[in-house]
Order: structure tokens, then C-alpha cells, then sequence
């Protein structure tokens, strides 16, 4: 029975160093590199797990470089996975690359793969050039018509600026920037709508793919639509700003009146109040001329006849006012 179960521990642990050894040293793939011409070592592949390097993403990558003809080495593409590029694709991108002529080395593809772009992408666009289709661009003329342009700009990818170069947007932007200046230039919407190509050949003497990662083929306008009238429009709203502000100043001023009014009235009430005031007084005053002496009955009396021929002259005039007790002096 012990010596069963020591013939079934050592099997068990047989199989488990086969499984480690399979894991370890992929013979399998080794095999096929070899049958492909890839000259790669039993020992290199170890490594590769040792380093934490999937061998398959190495040798197959290498198998299909060595069988288009590229030269290319374990070490290079290691080093490439190992900073965290795409093998793959860059041995794509070179396998297309040669077959288009174009000429790309090993580390401008790994170092444009590593700065995030798509390096196969950018070699079959140089070979097929890309169709970049603008959003609607609204752009005003000189006699304040807009006008709503959608273009197409053909654009090839440029291998040597693909690192650092910049990207869709910035071109985009900067056709945006070409229409609204060419049709900003124009005296009359109408020479827009008669030569759209005008549009097309001022832009492209600008220059406008300088520092990105593309060289424009062709600017061509797609579609070309009248919209507002915006120079009517803000004729309209600065006619609209002026009668508001004349309002304003106009109800500054009624407000300023009134208020003069006002305080004109209170003027004339406070100075009625001070008349009928010192006329409270005189009756007083007449008395008390007559208690000290300073006044006689005779110069009362004429007073009075005075008072009334004052009156009787104002009411012939139409002027006068009715007589009170305190005017006679009661």
C-alpha cells in the first residue's frame, strides 16, 4: 500500500514538473520558429518568461517579419514590448510600409507607436489619404450676409511628423480659421456663392498643414448656404440700444420735473403758511398800536378805508380776493 501511494506521489509530481517545464520553456513555438527560419533560442524563450515577456507576442510577430523580409531581431522587439508598445502592429506597419515603398525604420515606428499613435493607420493613410469632413463653419461677408460652408479637406499622413505632430483637430480648426477669413474678406456674399473655389485655393496657400502630423492634398467645399442677415441684425439691435437709452434719459428727465414740482409746490405751501401766518398777527399787532399810543383812531379808520378801496379795486380788476375778518382787521 506504501508503496502504491509513493508510485502515486511520484507521478503527481512527475506531471507537475512537466507542466512547470512546458510553462517555462514553450517547445512547442520553439519548434515552429524553427520550422520558419527564426533562428531564437531554447534559452531565449526562457528568458522571455523569466522577464515576464509573453514569448508568442516576440517570435510570431518576428516569424511574420523574417517572412517579408524585414531585419529584425528578438532583442529589438523585446525591448519594444517591454516598454510597452505594440509589437504587432509596428511589424505590420513595416511589413506595409515596404510593400508601399515607403521608407520607415524599426525605431521611427516604435518611437511613433509609443507616442500613441496608430503607426499601421498612419502608413495605409499615406498610401489611401483620409477625407477629414469639417463641421458647419458660419462665416459673415463684408456686406453682412452669412454664410454657413462645409468642407472636405483630403489629407495624407506624414511619417516624419507623427511624432509631435499635431493632429485632425488642429486642422480642422485651421480650415475653419481660412473660411471665415476668405469670406470675411469679401465685399458681397454673392462672390461666394459664384466662385466656391476661391475658398479652396485661398485657404490651401496657407500653408495650413505647417507643424502637424499631415500634409492637405485638397480643400474642397462641400456645401454652401445663405443664413442671416446679421449686418440688418445689428442695425436693428443698436437702433433698439439707442431708443432704450433715450427712453431712460427722457424718464430722467420727466422724473427730475417732477421732482422740481414737488419740491417747487412745498416751496409755495411753506410760503403760504408764513403769509397766513403773519397775517394771524396783524389784527394783534393793530391792537396792541392802539393800546400803546402808536396808533390813532383816525389813522385806523383811514387804514380800513384804504383796505377797502384796495379791495374794491382787485375785485373790479378780477383779481381780488374775497375779504376775511382778518383783512378788516376784526
Amino acid at each position: 500500500m506504501i508503496a502504491y501511494l509513493s508510485s502515486s506521489v511520484i507521478i503527481i509530481l512527475l506531471f507537475i514538473v512537466i507542466i512547470l517545464f512546458l510553462h517555462f520553456v514553450p517547445l512547442g513555438l520553439w519548434v515552429s520558429a524553427m520550422a520558419a527560419g527564426v533562428r531564437v533560442g531554447i534559452f531565449n524563450l526562457v528568458g522571455m518568461r523569466l522577464r515576464r515577456v509573453v514569448p508568442s507576442k516576440i517570435v510570431l510577430p518576428l516569424v511574420k517579419a523574417n517572412k517579408a523580409g524585414l531585419n529584425l531581431n528578438v532583442d529589438q522587439l523585446e525591448a519594444h514590448y517591454l516598454a510597452g508598445g505594440d509589437v504587432d502592429r509596428v511589424v505590420d506597419a513595416l511589413i506595409a510600409a515596404e510593400r508601399a515603398a515607403i521608407p520607415l525604420t524599426f525605431e521611427r515606428a516604435a518611437a511613433i507607436d509609443l507616442a500613441g499613435r496608430d503607426v499601421l493607420e498612419a502608413v495605409q493613410m499615406s498610401v489611401n489619404p483620409k477625407v477629414i469632413e469639417t463641421p458647419l463653419i458660419s462665416a459673415v461677408a463684408k456686406n453682412g450676409i452669412e454664410l454657413k460652408v462645409r468642407a472636405r479637406v483630403t489629407v495624407r499622413a506624414n511619417i516624419d511628423r507623427l511624432v509631435g505632430g499635431a493632429g485632425e483637430s488642429t486642422i480642422i480648426a485651421r480650415v475653419g480659421e481660412g473660411i471665415v477669413t476668405t469670406v470675411g474678406s469679401s465685399e458681397e456674399h454673392t462672390d461666394v456663392l459664384e466662385n466656391p473655389d476661391h475658398i479652396s485655393r485661398t485657404v490651401l496657400n496657407k500653408g495650413l498643414d505647417a507643424g502637424s502630423a499631415f500634409e492637405i492634398l485638397s480643400i474642397d467645399i462641400a456645401d454652401v448656404d445663405v443664413g442671416r442677415n446679421i449686418g440688418a441684425q445689428l442695425m436693428t439691435d443698436q437702433a433698439e440700444a439707442d431708443k432704450n437709452i433715450a427712453q431712460a434719459k427722457a424718464e430722467e428727465r420727466r422724473a427730475m420735473a417732477v421732482a422740481k414740482e414737488q419740491e417747487m409746490k412745498a416751496y409755495t405751501q411753506e410760503m403760504k403758511a408764513k403769509v397766513v401766518e403773519a397775517q394771524a398777527q396783524v389784527p394783534a399787532a393793530l391792537a396792541q398800536a392802539l393800546r400803546d399810543g402808536h396808533l390813532g383812531v383816525m389813522d385806523y379808520y383811514r387804514l380800513k378805508n384804504i383796505n377797502a378801496d384796495t379791495h374794491m379795486r382787485e375785485n373790479l380788476a378780477g383779481t381780488g380776493m374775497p375779504e376775511t375778518d382778518e383783512q378788516d382787521g376784526k
